[in-house]
């Protein structure tokens, strides 16, 4: 008995030296990036940049000047001076600001709105789970619904799908992943990734025909999980409620959360998580024109920043949401295009209204909770899990 405990830990031990070294591979690689880009726009070297965050020189603006970092320290008002001299104003005249929904409908993007031609941007944020989906989660209906519509638009000549996700049911990626490939055998498919898109977030983009991250991008996590909760104890102990069942079969009472597993049905959770690792990959393998065995190698639950990603062949190359527009483009042979954004959103008055009657609780819950609604939301998005996950199997917050 007690080597068997010892040997549990022994094991335990391993994973989590094993899931540390990842993770500092993982942020040795962002942190890498982050110094080449800072030097390279500063002219500072990376050994300076390196000592004043070992120093913690930053915290002194005055210091921060001297060591390059900033330009200069002003108040507002010095910096509406600032702007009226290098605009050529005099001190008497009034400054105009331009706001982004005005930019957005400037000269520029009207001469795009004349063009017949469209490319479609397809958002994809937030876990990959059942249901329509919103803009803090996808789900399977919403997604569907624009690849397809981008699908049958002949005007649409090619689709960029923005994903920022850390994926999420199995279910619902392999169904998203169908209409992508289902829309690449139509028109060009180019993914853009965001802050990270892992598991899920890959599985759903990994059959496009180009892959774009940035530098820090999280990625990769091919791997997949069963989570099945068993709160007999804690029910049971601190709360004093026990349970009874009546079942007509042997395995009638499968997936239930007030009893542990028998061994059998451990068994076929296990089963069930290894075929669907099994056709990750292989679908890894197909859309990334690689071996299963070299997904396999690389895949395994491991995450990878953008710039190791490109080095492995798990994307295309570097760059953002524009870069993927550009290439989209040069794919279905267009220069004259305009963007359409998908799935269409709700009209913001409809939402403001939403909000205002209780339609919406989410505003409330963040507006009460602040920066703790992240683990709220996190305990949510439990009680709706699938069984099967393609999921990261933890949150990570690089700063």
């Amino acid at each position: 008995m007690q080597e068997a405990k010892y040997a549990e830990q022994k094991q335990i031990k391993t994973v989590i030296q094993d899931l540390t070294e990842q993770n500092t591979a993982l942020i040795t690689s962002v942190w890498g990036d982050l110094l080449n880009g800072i030097s390279a726009s500063r002219n500072i070297t990376i050994e300076d940049l390196n000592a004043a965050a070992d120093l913690l020189s930053l915290d002194d603006p005055k210091r921060a000047v001297e060591l390059k970092f900033v330009d200069g320290i002003k108040y507002p008002d010095e910096i509406t001076a600032l702007l009226k001299e290098k605009t050529g104003k005099s001190e008497a005249d009034d400054l105009e600001m331009l706001a982004i929904d005005k930019y957005k409908s400037s000269a520029y993007f009207n001469e795009q709105t004349i063009a017949k031609d469209k490319i479609a941007v397809i958002y994809a944020a937030g876990e990959i789970k059942g249901g329509k989906g919103d803009d803090t989660y996808i789900g399977e209906k919403n997604i569907r619904a624009a690849l397809i519509k981008a699908r049958e638009d002949d005007r649409v000549k090619a689709v960029v799908m923005r994903v920022n996700s850390p994926g999420g049911s199995a279910l619902v990626s392999d169904i998203i992943w169908r209409e992508v490939v289902l829309t690449k055998n139509e028109k060009p498919v180019v993914i853009s990734m965001g802050n990270v898109a892992a598991s899920g977030g890959y599985y759903i983009s990994c059959a496009a025909n180009y892959i774009f991250a940035d530098p820090t991008t999280i990625t990769g996590s091919i791997g997949v999980f069963g989570v099945i909760p068993n709160v007999s104890g804690f029910m049971t102990k601190k709360l004093g409620v026990t349970f009874d069942e009546a079942v007509t079969n042997e395995n009638a009472n499968f997936i239930t959360i007030n009893k542990a597993m028998t061994p059998y049905q451990r068994d076929v959770v296990q089963n069930s998580v290894e075929r669907v690792y099994d056709s990750f990959i292989g679908k890894g393998a197909d859309g990334r024109n690689m071996s299963k065995e070299d997904v396999d190698r690389i895949g395994q639950g491991r995450v990878w920043s953008g710039t190791q990603a490109l080095e492995i062949g798990l994307i295309d190359e570097l760059g953002g949401l524009n870069a993927a527009i550009v290439k989209a483009a040069e794919l279905a042979e267009t220069d004259n295009y305009k963007l359409q954004s998908l799935p269409v959103q709700k009209d913001p008055i409809q939402q403001l209204l939403e909000d205002l009657t209780g339609q919406s609780s989410s505003v409330f819950m963040k507006h009460y909770m602040g920066e703790d609604y992240k683990f709220y939301q996190m305990i949510k998005d439990l009680e709706n899990r699938d069984v099967i996950q393609a999921r990261m199997p933890y949150e990570m917050n690089i700063k």
